[in-house]
């Protein structure tokens, strides 16, 4: 694999996880950057200035179902609600990435610096919920794409969904990268003394230095660790998600992940392996070459030992687990460390 980095810092973006704004694969044309262009406004002051800062564009939109449904044998529920397209946190890992392309735009920077804000939520899953034909099943919330992501604060879409949530007595799990959730604990501590309610809080790692270029816009661990204490002694069951694994780049901190979260009231644990479905894999390609150039090779090559050889595989069974030695070894060493911290086990997504 090319790991000349060269060029790279032309590509990034100050506080966004990928600096690449490649086409939707749905798109007869390609976008292309004028690296001349951009190499002429570098500086010899500062020779490895990035592109400046891009704001996010969020958009209100009317959906026309709230409710989605699947039948994967890797996760465990059945429903699911989403209340945005997009995320502004910028994991340049995320397997909702590819989602943008749906729209017509790029799951490179449009994916996280074009919102869509589901506006009408609540109402459409209030009629849902109340509907004859409706089966109530475990819901969760925030599958894809984080229900908590900076714009709630303002729009408060998620807390509106779950007071429809508790309304219907409908049970809900939750997965957030952000401390925000704890703000609805008046909501969801009531629920969970019925059982109907659960957080599971996303933590790739505990240093925040790698936190700011893995996920730039995500609360920083110590918060996201703060939260999870606040929700545990409010009587909110909280899982920890130490995912995904990224070799040699994350792998050595899933032992410390997991015994911070214990440690901040977490009873449950789930871990999964770095995903590289579409274009996520450029995308990612891209990030190793920008700050981990020596690394690139390397952690590609695991990558490549966890999927039978490939970028990725998509086979339910194994799309979340891989295969190999080393998804093997680490697999065992998450057995070992939720052992040894009392920690139950849940399947997580993220």
């Amino acid at each position: 694999m090319d790991t000349d980095s060269s060029h790279a810092i032309l590509h990034f973006v100050k506080g966004r996880g990928v600096g690449s704004n490649e086409r939707s694969r749905f798109e007869a044309w390609k976008r292309e950057r004028d690296l001349e262009h951009l190499e002429a406004q570098r500086t010899e002051e500062d020779p490895d200035e990035v592109l400046p800062s891009r704001d996010t564009d969020v958009r209100l939109v009317d959906a026309r179902s709230i409710l989605s449904f699947n039948n994967s044998p890797d996760v465990g529920f059945d429903q699911s609600i989403n209340p945005y397209q997009g995320c502004e946190h910028g994991c340049v890992y995320c397997y909702a990435r590819p989602t943008h392309a749906y729209l017509g735009l790029s799951p490179g920077l449009d994916f996280e610096t074009k919102i869509f804000a589901k506006s009408n939520a609540a109402g459409l899953l209030r009629k849902e919920l109340a509907r004859k034909s409706y089966k109530p099943s475990l819901i969760a919330l925030g599958a894809n794409t984080d229900p908590y992501q900076p714009i709630e604060r303002e729009l408060g879409i998620t807390r509106s969904v779950l007071e429809v949530l508790s309304d219907f007595n409908a049970p809900v799990s939750i997965t957030t990268k952000s401390a925000l959730v704890a703000r609805d604990i008046d909501i969801l501590a009531p629920m969970a003394q019925k059982g109907l309610a659960r957080v599971n809080i996303s933590l790739a790692t505990v240093d925040p230095k790698l936190a700011r270029i893995l996920d730039p816009r995500a609360n920083a661990p110590h918060r996201r660790l703060r939260a999870m204490t606040e929700l545990s002694e409010a009587g909110v069951p909280v899982s920890v998600f130490a995912s995904p694994m990224i070799p040699a780049i994350n792998d050595k901190e899933l032992e410390s992940i997991l015994e911070a979260a214990a440690a901040a009231g977490a009873t449950s644990a789930s871990m999964i392996v770095l995903r590289l479905p579409l274009e996520v894999r450029d995308l990612f390609v891209e990030w190793l070459q920008e700050h981990f150039p020596l690394r690139a090779g390397h952690t590609m090559s695991l990558v490549r030992q966890m999927r039978g050889g490939a970028d990725y595989d998509a086979s339910f069974g194994s799309r979340m687990r891989g295969t190999g030695q080393y998804a093997t070894l680490l697999r065992q060493r998450f057995s070992v460390a939720v052992r040894r911290l009392g920690l139950g086990r849940v399947s997580g997504q993220r």
